[in-house]
């Protein structure tokens, strides 16, 4: 089970549709959070295989060409996690596929406030940089 979820996962993650409007090379990282209950150390390693359960850190890192106005690098979430936290104020989600776009406590789902595991996609506006990244947190199911 642990195997098949890995590959899965990366997958996933690695097919995803980041999209950026420029000639940007992308790279992504899939990391595993681990913490030690009995003293408490919080470790965190490139991820080799995951359950359910896992907290798992995915980072996209660009490089290129520096990025004009209007450029984002855009990432859907695979289905296999839960959107948790994203590294960035800067960060906007989606709880609709791309269509609507904002930070989690004000995205809307009908008249109800969207919860974090149901973010579909992240993105970052990416102008005027040659380089950088963007990560965030999730709960594999």
């Amino acid at each position: 089970m642990r195997i098949g979820a890995s590959f899965a996962l990366l997958a996933a993650f690695l097919g995803s549709a980041a999209t950026p409007q420029d000639r940007i090379a992308l790279s992504r990282t899939v990391y595993v959070e681990t913490i030690d209950g009995a003293v408490g150390l919080r470790t965190v390693e490139p991820a080799t295989s995951f359950r359910r359960g896992d907290r798992v850190i995915l980072m996209i890192e660009w490089t290129g060409a520096e990025a004009r106005k209007g450029t984002v690098v855009r990432s859907a979430i695979p289905t296999s996690l839960a959107f948790q936290q994203g590294s960035s104020e800067a960060l906007e989600v989606s709880v609709d596929g791309g269509r609507k776009w904002g930070r989690i406590g004000h995205l809307r789902i009908g008249e109800r406030l969207a919860a974090p595991e149901e973010v579909t996609h992240v993105r970052l506006k990416v102008h005027g940089k040659t380089g950088g990244r963007m990560t965030y947190s999730a709960i594999v199911r």
